[in-house]
């Protein structure tokens, strides 16, 4: 199964993200908003797949709500698919 990795440190607000996205993978170049991503990883040319957003921060989960939901039901309706997210990690 592929990965591919969406490191937020990098990430702004909804546009950057998704031309984070389209970056990553020539299977996202037409995406750039939720209903687009569902198109493209509901594509079996996109599958197998494991998309992972690390490094998030508190205020980027309250942004990326929609997307992270979006990602969350696809990856309980799709077999080949699966989403995980990460929040940045703070050294005491």
């Amino acid at each position: 199964m592929k990965t591919i990795y969406v490191d937020f440190s990098e990430i702004g607000d909804l546009e950057d993200f998704f031309l984070v996205l389209k970056k990553k993978d020539a299977v996202f170049s037409a995406v750039d908003t939720e209903q687009t991503l569902c198109g493209a990883l509901s594509n079996s040319k996109a599958l197998p797949l494991h998309l992972e957003f690390v490094n998030m921060s508190v205020e980027q989960l309250e942004t990326f709500d929609e997307v992270i939901c979006t990602l969350e039901d696809l990856n309980e309706v799709l077999d080949d698919f699966s989403f995980t997210y990460f929040l940045e990690q703070y050294e005491d």
